[in-house]
């Protein structure tokens, strides 16, 4: 069974816990390279992506981040994670880990009083759709070079995959379905 690292710097990481909790998952909270070298993968969770990259500066945790990522370690991230991610940020050269290659635009749906929710079709996962809650989110504009789309919110991706990277725009933690977190634990088989 692997050992699954939340980043817990800033943002939602409580609710991703409880989610791998369910899910009989053993788990460290991240706050330092220490920690992230005790891990065989990391979610980098919900919440403000510019303190968020700030912190992990602050840290020292980029470079390590991206070490983890290039030796194919699993990383998960959601919303303001699926951000810090990002190869390339609309508008923005903010501090990011930039490992996975896309193009996102932060807060596309607008203000936190626009957040909203909707089902989302995800095949991979089964037939019946999952619950998307979307706080701000950003909207993947462009995916480059093998970014598997695994679904769609209208016209926009909103959970992708390249390799043992899972990016979802959405906070699937927010949620009782585990099946998103479920699906990401498959990488380790």
């Amino acid at each position: 069974m692997p050992t699954i690292g939340v980043l817990a710097l800033q943002g939602d990481f409580a609710k991703h816990l409880a989610m791998l909790k369910k899910l009989h998952v053993p788990t460290v909270e991240v706050r330092d390279r220490t920690a992230l070298e005790r891990v065989d993968g990391l979610i980098i969770p919900g919440g403000e992506s510019t303190t968020m990259g700030k912190l992990l500066n602050r840290y020292e945790m980029m470079e390590p981040l991206r070490m983890f990522a290039e030796t194919g370690k699993p990383i998960f991230g959601t919303c303001a994670g699926v951000i810090l991610l990002a190869k390339q940020i609309e508008g923005s050269d903010q501090l990011r880990i930039g490992v996975l290659d896309v193009e996102v635009k932060r807060n596309a749906y607008g203000r936190q009083i626009e957040s909203f929710e909707a089902d989302v079709l995800v095949p991979q996962i089964g037939e019946l759709p999952v619950r998307g809650v979307f706080i701000r989110a950003p909207v993947i504009k462009q995916v480059q070079n093998g970014v598997e789309i695994l679904a769609r919110y209208g016209d926009d991706p909103v959970l992708v995959q390249e390799g043992t990277i899972l990016a979802a725009t959405f906070h699937p933690e927010l949620t009782d379905d585990t099946r998103i977190h479920a699906y990401f634990l498959n990488f380790f088989h």
